[in-house]
């Protein structure tokens, strides 16, 4: 390939790549601009698991006098970038699959809806199940002479943490299954690894998970479940793998 062939393949990919990003960027803007008018309403179903365990008649407050109109605000774009996952993820497949093998093709889109699944899943774990059993714990046990008046942006930073560390735990097997078939470790070895992963485990629910043994355990024992999930789907991609490859 001359250098007058290398600069133009090299302009072609980036206006391809330019030509996706805008396209992520339009199919954002169209999700949020459709979400917008339930911007309360979306608001008021986050909330629902706090204020269910808050005594009759107490509401969120807005510390900040802004705080009402950009609490919501936020939240609707983080939906709507959430909603708007497979298209983002379509827009980047469809950037790198010309430059994939065949092979490389067949393994990546079965992982790419994988983790979107797994995603979504950790998130609707955390929300219903997770967030109930937290707010429960922590309203059961405060001392009769607090009263917790939360704050709408503080409320909304924590519910989306709590979803980040959720959906990004559960895309543990995916991970797994990518080591593998990268060759950095074996099935054989993950199995032998039981042992530091329970403790890691634990160790990375304390960090990224609320100060509180309830969200720690619920956290940590999904993710070494999911541990054990990814050993087995390791195990069922690396022979074909290995056969392909011979």
């Amino acid at each position: 390939m001359t250098e007058h062939q290398a600069e133009s393949s090299l302009m072609g990919h980036l206006v391809e790549l330019r030509s996706r990003l805008l396209r992520a960027v339009l199919g954002v803007a169209v999700v949020l601009l459709l979400l917008l008018p339930f911007t309360r309403n979306i608001y008021s179903w986050l909330a629902g698991p706090l204020m269910a365990h808050l005594p009759a008649g107490q509401t969120l407050i807005a510390i900040n006098p802004a705080g009402a109109f950009f609490a919501p605000l936020k939240l609707t774009f983080f939906v709507a970038l959430f909603l708007a996952v497979p298209w983002l993820l379509y827009q980047a497949w469809a950037f790198v699959a010309p430059g994939l093998y065949k092979r490389e093709q067949r393994l990546a889109l079965p992982l790419l809806g994988s983790a979107v699944l797994l995603f979504y899943a950790g998130c609707a774990f955390a929300y219903f199940l997770v967030l109930p059993t937290v707010f429960g714990f922590l309203m059961e046990f405060k001392p009769d002479v607090i009263a917790i008046t939360p704050d709408a942006n503080s409320y909304l930073d924590f519910v989306l943490m709590i979803f980040f560390a959720f959906g990004a735990s559960f895309e543990l097997p995916v991970a797994l299954v990518i080591l593998v078939l990268l060759g950095w470790v074996t099935p054989a070895q993950l199995r032998e690894f039981r042992g530091y992963a329970l403790v890691g485990v634990f160790v990375v629910a304390a960090i990224i998970t609320p100060p509180d043994v309830v969200s720690q355990l619920m956290l940590a024992i999904p993710m070494y479940l999911l541990y054990e999930v990814g050993i087995v789907a390791a195990s069922w991609v690396k022979p074909r793998t290995a056969e392909e490859t011979s």
